[in-house]
């Protein structure tokens, strides 16, 4: 055990953990998940986005011991009343593992969630960075993804067109590491609480892209899944956690309610813009201990 798990360990199980609860009672997190998979497997692909089942069923059992779960829709109402922080329960890139698996979980406790979902995704076998990963480190190399968000704009197409030129090698993932098909969509939607939302059209880096492209990439989505689904909210979660200026704007001008990031932390207290709002990232790698002290604001990295 390291020092710092040996540390989260000692504040999480001796009460400090309720002590960060008062401190953040009128505070609000949005969590930040990506996919859910089996317990006992080493998925292949990018492993920090493929959390267990297992660890996801005991950090849900945490957070209600500390917080109001509530839908993502809800986390610009007004909480000048609670006594307890709030958190909504986010996953972006409609993996197999989350909208089978994760909701699961959920269902099981009646809570609700957002899944972020890119339609040009839909079906496909698996996702670029899953399928560019190293087996052995389990990441995509920083050089890579820097050359694929930039010079390639973060485009799947342009991006496995270059890989197929023997630049890099692609690897075969898991069924539950592709993205969920519209019938699976479907049959998690049918859950009470479980709503979806735009991860854009195609999941392109959108501040690469010119204006006209970025209102395209945003307006389809939302046609998409409502043509589909009665479970749809106008919200947008920005692929790889990318927005700026122009984005913002062109969310707002499009009809979305709120906009976030993958990272950042808690919501401010006073927003100043509905978009472009932090969350929580949950890695697979952090320890039960690691969040809770996260969720309850006493550790930020």
């Amino acid at each position: 055990m390291s020092f710092k798990h040996f540390a989260e360990m000692l504040l999480a199980r001796h009460g400090v953990a309720l002590i960060g609860c008062l401190g953040r009672r009128r505070r609000t997190l949005i969590l930040a998940y990506h996919n859910i998979v089996p317990d006992g497997v080493q998925p292949a692909g990018d492993r920090s986005l493929h959390l267990p089942r297992s660890h996801f069923a005991q950090q849900l059992d945490a957070l209600v011991k500390t917080h109001d779960v509530i839908a993502l829709d809800r986390v610009l109402s007004d909480s000048s009343d609670n006594r307890r922080p709030r958190a909504a329960i986010t996953f972006d890139d409609a993996y197999t593992g989350a909208v089978t698996m994760g909701v699961d979980e959920l269902a099981k406790r009646e809570l609700p969630a957002t899944i972020f979902v890119a339609p040009a995704y839909i079906g496909r076998p698996s996702f670029w960075w899953d399928a560019l990963a190293e087996p052995t480190s389990g990441t995509v190399p920083r050089k890579l993804r820097r050359r694929a968000l930039e010079e390639f704009d973060g485009e799947e197409t342009r991006i496995r067109a270059w890989a197929r030129r023997g630049v890099v090698h692609t690897r075969p993932v898991q069924d539950y590491l592709r993205p969920a098909t519209e019938e699976e969509l479907c049959s998690a939607l049918r859950h009470n609480g479980i709503t979806c939302a735009s991860h854009s059209w195609s999941h392109p880096n959108l501040p690469r892209l010119d204006p006209a492209r970025i209102r395209r990439e945003l307006v389809q989505p939302l046609r998409w899944l409502t043509e589909r689904f009665d479970s749809v909210i106008a919200w947008l979660a920005y692929p790889y956690g990318i927005s700026s200026p122009v984005t913002d704007q062109l969310a707002a001008d499009v009809g979305y309610q709120g906009s976030v990031l993958a990272s950042g932390g808690w919501l401010p207290t006073r927003p100043q813009s509905c978009y472009s709002l932090p969350r929580l990232n949950v890695p697979s790698g952090l320890s039960l201990d690691g969040f809770v002290l996260r969720a309850v604001g006493l550790v930020t990295s």
